[in-house]
This record gives C-alpha cells, sequence and structure tokens, in this order.
C-alpha cells in the first residue's frame, strides 16, 4: 500500500479528533500565484520512495511550521497540523509533538495542545514555539481570537515537555494581528519573544515566561538588515514570517521565511538580541512542492540540524505540508550554508535498542497506519490494514534474538504482525498471530519465535490479514537469545 497521510474513516469509538476549524485570512492573492509557481520547481529529491526514504520524518499525518527543543537526550519537536484534504486554505485546530533520541526514528506524542486549550481562540492552530524554563514547558502560540477574528499569541504551559499544556493565562498574551512567535533565552536570562507579519517585533518577557516588561518594540525592516525585495512596494525588504532566533559563538542569527510566493528560508545576524540585524542570504532555496516554508535550528549531541516542511508526502502540497530535517555545518567564519530538501534527511545516531520496550509508534517511516490514544497509555499504532507496515531504522540485534513481545488489541478477527529485515519485502524472521481481544482498546500480549535475526537491520514490522481494520499495536520488545 503506498504511503499516504490521508485519513481513512474513523473506526475506532477511542479515536481522538480534533475540536475546532480555522482558514488562513491573508495574502489569499498572492498565495494563489504562490501555488502555480510551486509545482513548476518541485525537486525530485524531495518525492520520497516508502521503502527507502526517511524525509518527512512523520508520514501519517501531515505536520507542518517546526520548532525543535533539545532536553535531556532527546530532541521534542513541536508541530502545527494540517488538516487532510486541504486545498484552498489553512485549515489547522491543533499542535503536535513528536520526539527522536537518534534524528531518524520518530515517536508520536500526539495532540496535547488544541485550540480548545484556550476558550478564548476561535480558530487557526498556526505557528509556535515552546521553550523550556524552571522545569515547566512554556509554548507560544498565535491563534484568531474568537470576538474579533484578529490573530493574537497565546502561552500554554505544561510540567513536561510532551504535555498535557493547559492556558497559563486566559486571555492573550499579546495581540496586535500578526503571527509566528519565537522565543529565545539569552545566556543572562533575559528571555524574549519575537513575532510578525508583516512586520517584525519583540518584548521582553519577563521570568515568569507568562508577562512582559514595557511594551512591543517593533524592528525596522531595512535592507541591509533583512535584504531586498523588489517585486512588492510595499513590503521592500525580504522578511516575511516565521522568525526563530538563536544564538551562537556570542553571535545572534534570526533565521525566517522569505519573499512570498514561494517563500525561501533567509537569515540575518546581530550583536544583540535586539540587533542590529545584518542580512546575511539564503539558507534554504525556494523549493518543494509547499509556497510556505518555516525554519527551526538546534544543536543535538555535537551536530546541527536544520528543520524544514514542504509538500513532499502523496496528497501534500501548500496546504498539507510535511516537517523534514537535514544535517548540516556551519562555515568556518559561522555563516550558514545553502541547505536543500532531501528525501534521505539526517543520518542515524547510534542504533535502537530492540531489547528494551519500544512504542509501536516509534517509527522511522510507516505506511497505511494511523495513531491514536490509548487507555493503555500514550499512544499506539492502529487502523491498520493488510499490507500496512512501520519501518525503525537502525535496530542493533547483536548476537541475535530469540522472541518478540508485543502489545496488541482488536476487536475483529485480528491478523498478523510479520517480523521482517531491510524492506516490507524483506526476509521473515517471525510472526505473530493477534487474536480478538475483544475490542480495540482491549489490550493482551502476545509473543512468538524469532529466528536468524543478528547484527544491525533496519526492522519491518508488516501486517496481514482479511479485509478491513485488522488490530492496533501499542509497543513490543525483543527478547535476546540464550
Amino acid at each position: 500500500m503506498a504511503s499516504t497521510a490521508v485519513h481513512r474513516p474513523t473506526a475506532h469509538p477511542t479515536a481522538v479528533r480534533s475540536p475546532a476549524t480555522g482558514t488562513r485570512l491573508t495574502r489569499a492573492a498572492a498565495w494563489v500565484v504562490g501555488l502555480l509557481l510551486v509545482f513548476a520547481v518541485v525537486p525530485a529529491a524531495v518525492q520520497p520512495t516508502a521503502a527507502r526514504a526517511d524525509n518527512p520524518i512523520v508520514q501519517h499525518v501531515y505536520t507542518a511550521d517546526p520548532a525543535p527543543l533539545v532536553h535531556n537526550g532527546r530532541v521534542y519537536l513541536y508541530t502545527g497540523h494540517d488538516e487532510d484534504g486541504s486545498t484552498s486554505s489553512f485549515v489547522m485546530k491543533d499542535w503536535r509533538v513528536w520526539s527522536s533520541a537518534d534524528m531518524v526514528n520518530w515517536t508520536d506524542h500526539g495532540s496535547p495542545l488544541s485550540l480548545n486549550t484556550f476558550s478564548w481562540a476561535g480558530a487557526n492552530a498556526w505557528a509556535g514555539q515552546a521553550v523550556e524554563r524552571g522545569g515547566k514547558f512554556y509554548w507560544y502560540v498565535p491563534v484568531s481570537v474568537r470576538a474579533t477574528g484578529q490573530f493574537a499569541i497565546g502561552v500554554a504551559v505544561a510540567d513536561s515537555p510532551t504535555g498535557p499544556f493547559r492556558d497559563a493565562l486566559g486571555h492573550p498574551l499579546v495581540e496586535n494581528s500578526e503571527i509566528d512567535p519565537t522565543v529565545f533565552i539569552d545566556d543572562d536570562g533575559q528571555a524574549y519573544l519575537y513575532w510578525g507579519n508583516p512586520n517584525l517585533w519583540y518584548v521582553k518577557l519577563n521570568a515568569d515566561m507568562t508577562s512582559y516588561s514595557g511594551s512591543p518594540t517593533r524592528i525596522p525592516l531595512t535592507t541591509e538588515g533583512f535584504g531586498t525585495r523588489t517585486d512588492n512596494p510595499e513590503r521592500p525588504t525580504l522578511y516575511e514570517e516565521g522568525p526563530w532566533v538563536y544564538k551562537r559563538n556570542g553571535l545572534y542569527y534570526m533565521v525566517y521565511a522569505a519573499r512570498c510566493c514561494q517563500e525561501f528560508i533567509a537569515y540575518s545576524t546581530a550583536p544583540s538580541p535586539t540587533g542590529p540585524w545584518t542580512y546575511r542570504g539564503t539558507v534554504m532555496p525556494a523549493q518543494g512542492n509547499s509556497f510556505t516554508n518555516h525554519a527551526g535550528i538546534v544543536d543535538f549531541k555535537g551536530n546541527s540540524y536544520f528543520f524544514y516542511h514542504n509538500g513532499a508526502l502523496p496528497g501534500g502540497g501548500g496546504f498539507t505540508r510535511s516537517v523534514a530535517v537535514e544535517k548540516f555545518s556551519y562555515n568556518a567564519d559561522g555563516t550558514i550554508p545553502t541547505i536543500n530538501m532531501t528525501n534521505t534527511g539526517a543520518p542515524q545516531l547510534g542504533a535502537l535498542d530492540p531489547y528494551v520496550r519500544q512504542e509501536a509508534e516509534t517509527i522511522a517511516w510507516g505506511s497505511g497506519i494511523e495513531t491514536e490514544w490509548t487507555s493503555d497509555g500514550g499512544m499506539n499504532v492502529g487502523w491498520i490494514e493488510n499490507g500496512d507496515y512501520t519501518k525503525v531504522k537502525g535496530v542493533a540485534f547483536g548476537a541475535g534474538a530469540s522472541s518478540l513481545a508485543a502489545r496488541v488489541a482488536s476487536a475483529t478477527s485480528g491478523g498478523t504482525l510479520e517480523v521482517r529485515l531491510d524492506g516490507p519485502s524483506g526476509t521473515v524472521v517471525g510472526r505473530c498471530g493477534v487474536p480478538n481481544t475483544g475490542g480495540w482498546q482491549a489490550w493482551t500480549t502476545v509473543t512468538c519465535p524469532v529466528s536468524g535475526v543478528t547484527g544491525t537491520h533496519d526492522l519491518y514490522l508488516t501486517f496481514s490479514g482479511g479485509s478491513g481494520y485488522l488490530f492496533n499495536v501499542n509497543w513490543w520488545q525483543f527478547t535476546r537469545a540464550a
């Protein structure tokens, strides 16, 4: 079955669906032009093949506007969520969280934040960013206010990077009809919030991260600071939206989406968090079957990573986007090199251990599956049909495994979980039968012997059975051979 992010009809009564609706409100005419342009510039490198590609990093839902956060040895990735079938406007109702320890196998943590979290929000769960301070996690997001229809910045807080998040204030933090917040905490502990389209603003946050000192300041959008745009007299600089601010070796970087539409990613630098900014050039050229782009940059385990979005998945486009990642290295003088989209993504950082419990929703690539909240804790893989599969990259079996245990549930006649190596049609090293357990959330653990699996392989869990939905999988774990 071809990999696709399109949801199937609801089959499980426990499936969680987003609670509200929204549409994009600005620059509609320009985006129509952008849509016409992007289909002429889709690089072949971002058309993934399910069995080989690892970019985009999530395939079972459309994701956008990546915001990475490094915490306790993992990268947590906060994204928007484009609803399936969106073709003429942004329909975004919630935000999603993912995490990885190796940059290729990503765990789905579901949606711990939605429009319903904010009683005052009406629509448009757009691009935000989360940051940790004092053991709490603060997620700044733009939404349109129900009472006015205008955009505002809200802040949600949680005790865990995966939530659940709650509205920290009960009202907007900032309200000036502009979007795309990014948050940065300097070495001296001062936190800054930046945001804006068509302008660019910042404000100094107080230590509580939910209030600020003084009034928002508008950053001058000069051509020296943000480059020259020649096609729009109302916007003389390249800055468009989606700022991302960070500090490296004493220099402040602002990476942003430039010149709608089709956007590319550009950047500027400054000697202080408030400027003055100097335009430095292009980071990622316009490409990738989406008229928008949105960047996030982090260092993790000694490497630098650039997150972005495109429209590379089946059914993807300007309103159905997908997050991807590339590893890169700064130039010797601190400048950022030009980065192009690929379907290979970042290399794996270390192998995955199959002898500890692994969540079924930790995958490098999935075909046909979806995920949902489970009564057994966390998320499970569901909506499984005959021929669907998940790929887990770089699994270190060492001297060999003797058996596999899997936590499963089925409200039908079940099916078979096949253990394959190095491809969805690869060598079968084990088969676990899954019975009817009495319900989609009635969990049981099945075990089956495996043989002939040693060394490091890509693990494919392939699913077979009759027609319709077969079973759910919550987690799996191998046992070492004696």
